[in-house]
């Protein structure tokens, strides 16, 4: 069995060496950037065909994993941009994108930028952290400068920092967890001897990331190592703490993490330890190196295995977009309809990350192009949530539905409406996409635009006629949608672009009655100001004002009544709202009422 280790290993030993230095990136020396990048163009980009996006994308997610050299990610990133000029990317982490475009004016992944306006208010930057702040000492492990600050201000030891250019954690991070993530050993020990911070399990996770021996030797008092540690020990690319932990408790090498870590060398180690030539087969492709897919078929690995989220090789193939890796699976007779864990097809994985390449040779082999996942989501259905026009093409032009429809009946232009994929949409409609087909629940496209505030969508719908008075399951308009959500900016949209601020839904209640009853005066307000009839009438013949006071919601009533509402109004069976407080002897309503104007 070592034969297989030594052999694979001195075959991609360059392999693994480049992308180490990706993930043990230390440096922000000009010079030895310059020499990664050389590493990263001669070893992996042109000699082993590893796309340059692909790189470029791999570089956006470790970046929160080393953002302590986020200037240094950044300018590996637009060198091999300006080398390679790759004009599709996928998958790029979008505050990543946000801090490329901040640096060089320049965005990745459209779909990124309506997140921007959040990094921006959160003042995401390169440096991380500002300068002389608490958390840029810890980062630069200035003791003394950490000191001094917690002396001047009042210091809460257990504030936690959240922040989306680290590792995900709902949790957010302790002073003490940030010093294991930097490998800050200084802070790390005064934070233990001042405060008595407490080692937590985190905290073990991160020492691994930061590498700090000392760190990591207290963090092993306190704690046992855990599955999770695994992750992160993959992550450093640093071979011997995925052997300390497999060595010295047992903790299996997850093959996921290797796929998702491009963590070669420590796959490697896995198949030196168990022969299970299946896994790794699975996984891969994802590593761009079709030798390395070859050998494992030489030795006798089975084609259509799976692995994890029951992923068969060609499904992971089509994630790298390999062209050359997809045709030879497919050449030893892999399954072009084979499903993973929800029934996705290698077809849905090429739309779901715009795989052009891999979607042609797939289609062109007889992939199932309309075949249907558990939640009733096709191919198409991917390409329009993630704004990929040419997949979404390619689809179409080989004979998609562009009416399927998902569980609840959510058609391809519905999704896309619902994600802004402007481009997509667009490619739909010149394909014959009805802009107002329905869906019981959801409505036409239009509903689904207006619900997720995507005014792009909303304008470019109403441009190629959208019926902006449609209604949905129960009748409501894109405007009753709004109003009950109170989105009062894209309520005003609407209405500025014709939207009938009378209309009545299924019950029949008008946007205002709507939010009457939702006690949300400032939207009553607003649509009173632009012209909403305040006595329109909703089932048997009801004012908003009935519903309030038939709900002992004085303050809506008065409210309503000073804007205007007929107190005397009458139903259909010639009752009033004093009638309706009477019928449940309501006095303190029936008083104010009255003393109101309400006729007796």
């Amino acid at each position: 069995m070592a034969s297989h280790y030594n052999e694979l290993m001195s075959t991609y030993k360059n392999y693994c060496n480049a992308f180490d230095s990706l993930y043990q990136l230390k440096t922000k020396d000009e010079n030895e950037i310059a020499a990664i990048y050389k590493n990263l163009k001669v070893h992996l980009i042109d000699s082993n065909k590893y796309p340059p996006n692909h790189i470029i994308s791999d570089i956006s997610f470790i970046s929160k994993y080393k953002n302590l050299c986020m200037k240094s990610f950044l300018a590996i990133a637009k060198q091999i941009f300006d080398e390679y000029h790759p004009n599709t990317f996928v998958n790029i982490y979008y505050a990543f994108d946000y801090l490329f475009y901040k640096e060089y004016g320049i965005v990745l992944q459209e779909s990124n930028k309506r997140k921007f306006k959040e990094c921006e208010t959160k003042n995401y930057s390169s440096d991380i952290h500002e300068a002389n702040t608490i958390y840029r000492a810890i980062m630069d492990d200035d003791k003394e400068l950490f000191i001094s600050l917690i002396e001047r201000c009042e210091f809460d030891k257990k504030q936690k920092l959240k922040n989306d250019l680290y590792p995900p954690n709902k949790d957010g991070y302790s002073y003490l967890e940030l010093c294991c993530y930097y490998g800050s050993v200084d802070c790390f020990k005064f934070l233990i001897t001042k405060f008595h911070s407490k080692i937590t399990q985190q905290c073990l996770h991160l020492s691994f990331l930061g590498g700090n021996q000392e760190i990591l030797s207290e963090c092993l008092k306190c704690q046992r190592p855990t599955k999770e540690c695994m992750r992160y020990a993959i992550a450093s690319h640093n071979i011997d703490f995925v052997s300390f932990l497999n060595n010295e408790y047992d903790i299996k090498i997850d093959v996921d993490y290797c796929r998702l870590f491009n963590n070669l060398h420590a796959l490697l180690v896995y198949l030196d330890q168990t022969n299970d030539i299946d896994t790794c087969f699975v996984v891969s492709p994802i590593f761009h190196l079709l030798s390395l897919c070859k050998y494992f078929i030489s030795h006798g690995a089975k084609i259509d295995a799976k692995y994890s989220i029951k992923s068969t090789p060609l499904h992971l193939a089509v994630l790298s977009n390999s062209k050359e890796i997809v045709e030879f699976l497919i050449s030893h007779g892999a399954n072009i309809k084979a499903k993973d864990g929800q029934d996705d097809t290698p077809l849905h994985y090429a739309a779901l990350l715009d795989c052009k390449e891999a979607a042609e040779v797939l289609i062109s082999h007889g992939a199932d192009i309309d075949a249907k996942n558990d939640f009733s989501e096709t191919p198409l259905h991917y390409a329009a949530g993630k704004n990929s026009k040419e997949i979404a093409e390619v689809l179409l032009v080989h004979g998609a539905n562009i009416n399927a429809g998902k569980i609840l009946g959510e058609t391809p232009l519905h999704v896309a409406a619902e994600n802004n994929s402007v481009e997509a949409i667009k490619v739909l409609i010149s394909h014959g996409g009805n802009v107002n087909i329905r869906n019981g629940i959801k409505g036409i496209p239009l509903h689904c635009a207006s619900k997720s505030n995507n005014k792009e969508m909303v304008e470019f719908l109403i441009s190629r006629d959208a019926n902006i008075n449609a209604g949905n399951g129960i009748g409501d308009t894109p405007l009753h949608v709004v109003v009950k959500d109170n989105n009062k900016e894209m309520a005003e949209f609407l209405i500025s672009h014709g939207a009938n601020i009378n209309a009545g839904n299924d019950y029949p209640r008008t946007p205002l009655y709507e939010a009457s009853l939702m006690n949300n005066k400032e939207m009553v307000e607003f649509l009173i100001s632009h012209g909403a009839n305040i006595n329109a009438t909703g089932a048997l013949g009801n004012t908003p004002l009935h519903a309030v006071v038939e709900d002992n919601n004085k303050e809506m009533a008065e409210f309503l009544i000073s804007h205007g509402a007929n107190i005397n109004a009458t139903n259909n069976y010639h009752e009033t709202p004093l009638y309706f407080a009477s019928q449940k002897n309501n006095k303190e309503m029936i008083k104010f009422l009255i003393s109101h104007g309400a006729k007796q």
